[in-house]
């Protein structure tokens, strides 16, 4: 799946921090403390490897998201592309 504007966006807030996932096998992805429109992007961003859990949670529980490097890469492209 190619990255889209919004999956960019999503993955901006996870670099500044802005962003918890829950532990499941289709992390869903919150932002601001609401939960993203576009879940199905957040699943892709998790799958594809972009986007992780910080730490260790119980199933369910919400825990801070950070990059992957794949997800640090793909941004630093982004930015330097644009």
């Amino acid at each position: 799946m190619g990255t889209s504007s919004r999956g960019i966006a999503m993955l901006r807030a996870v670099a500044a921090g802005r962003a918890r996932v829950t532990c499941s096998a289709e992390p869903d992805l919150f932002v601001d403390g609401l939960p993203c429109c576009d879940q199905f992007t957040a699943h892709a961003l998790a799958h594809e490897g972009l986007v992780r859990p910080a730490r260790l949670g119980l199933v369910g529980q919400q825990v801070p998201a950070e990059l992957t490097p794949a997800g640090t890469t793909l941004l630093t492209t982004v930015a330097t592309a644009a």
